[in-house]
């Protein structure tokens, strides 16, 4: 009788400033092998439009990085990318992918500089121009990590528009200056964008104002206090105002179809605003996940798995909110593949996933430690969780296949 092979899915995202998904994967694989030697492996490493983003799509669709040196979160010069696929004998427009993680994430900005009223998207302006020159007519651009909450606001000066007060003065750079915004100039901005197809894979979970607004739920992540969060949000309140009376109606649908209200619309407050920021002149805001995975086939993939595997660095009450594992959950589930979810760490509202798919988690940490120690060392604690992980799965098993009072078979080692 021949022996099954156990074929398993590892499809993770990446760790923020630790790990991307591609090494990910590999540390999950090499926990799986030490107690598995022959299982039949799948990786499938994810982004999210997060960090990794412009690399993973190059290298999966044939594509290349482009260096540029653009305007950082903190407004210093950063060594950036974007990506360029297609091109030469590839049917179709050249197509040029911009992270803005890779310019304007919070990797880029200091512990003591992380103050979201401060911090610009600039530099996303810049790379869009820049994929512009190289000749991109169909640009995507990828939100997730960011570290600013300026609503879009620095890439629309970068990409010509003016911003001025009520004396008509330019705004300063970031999110805190919002709320002395009076008008928007867009007689400067790129003809180009015209002609160009500006895609914004964003999470559709994320909205710009509001009580859910981005300002409220991010921002004290990226080092906003309570009163910074409020003024951002009153700042945010304000540029969706006068977004849509300066300059959504020079890019209103053609098809009559009524505009996106940039306060409340799925995706608007995708990487601190960025996403109303870029509707606002166009920009199409897509699910990320339609976006992203497409051409991965990832359903087929994982249905064809006996188990799946994924991870991300935090599992809590946002990952139900659009993050990987629950994407992975979800399509896992509706085929009826069992699925585990390794995390650097567990907080409140971990227990959310099991509503869409999640059968077991577990963090990867074996015991307190600096935060420098766990990111330095997380690929060994993902390899070490996975063998431990395995270990009590193959327990598992062996004790569902015998009879009550057996010996219970020893796991190999």
């Amino acid at each position: 009788m021949t022996r099954h092979t156990h074929r398993i899915a590892i499809a993770p995202s990446g760790f923020k400033e630790s790990l991307p998904a591609a090494r990910v994967a590999e540390a999950i694989a090499a926990g799986v092998r030490r107690v598995i030697p022959d299982a039949e492996l799948d990786l499938i490493p994810l982004v999210d439009g997060g960090e990794g983003t412009a690399e993973a799509l190059a290298l999966a669709g044939g594509g290349r990085l482009v260096p540029v040196t653009a305007t950082g979160p903190v407004g210093d010069p950063v060594a950036s990318h974007f990506a360029l696929l297609g091109g030469g004998a590839t049917p179709g427009p050249l197509t040029a992918v911009v992270e803005m993680a890779a310019v304007a994430g919070l990797a880029l900005v200091p512990p003591d500089r992380r103050h979201p009223g401060a911090t610009t998207t600039y530099g996303v302006g810049e790379l869009i121009r820049a994929a512009l020159d190289a000749g991109a007519r169909r640009i995507l651009v990828g939100c997730g990590d960011s570290g600013t909450s300026d609503g879009g606001a620095g890439a629309l000066q970068a990409l010509g528009a003016r911003l001025t007060d009520r004396h008509g003065r330019e705004l300063r750079p970031g999110g805190g200056s919002l709320h002395e915004l009076e008008h928007i100039d867009p007689s400067g901005l790129d003809p180009r964008l015209a002609d160009a197809d500006l895609l914004v894979a964003c999470n559709p979970y994320n909205v710009l104002c509001g009580m859910r607004g981005v300002a409220r739920v991010f921002g004290p992540q990226k080092g906003a206090t309570p009163a910074e969060v409020e003024l951002l949000s009153a700042g945010l309140e304000r540029l969706a105002a006068v977004l849509t009376r300066d300059l959504a109606p020079a890019f209103a649908p053609a098809s009559g179809a009524t505009a996106l209200d940039l306060r409340t619309a799925p995706g608007t407050g995708a990487s601190g605003g960025l996403g109303a920021g870029l509707a606002s002149v166009g920009a199409r805001l897509l699910p990320r996940y339609d976006v992203l995975l497409d051409g991965l086939d990832l359903d087929a993939r994982l249905a064809r798995a006996d188990f799946v595997i994924t991870a991300e660095g935090a599992l809590d009450h946002q990952t139900v909110r659009g993050k990987i594992p629950a994407e992975v959950a979800r399509r896992a589930q509706a085929a009826g593949i069992p699925v585990l979810v390794l995390a650097g760490t567990i907080g409140p509202g971990a227990q959310d996933v099991r509503a869409v798919g999640v059968d077991a988690y577990s963090a990867i940490l074996p015991a307190p430690m600096t935060l420098g120690e766990a990111i330095g060392r997380s690929g060994e604690f993902l390899a070490d969780a996975t063998e431990r992980a395995m270990r009590i799965m193959a327990l598992g098993s062996r004790l569902a296949s015998v009879a009550p009072g057996a010996p219970v078979a020893p796991v190999a080692a």
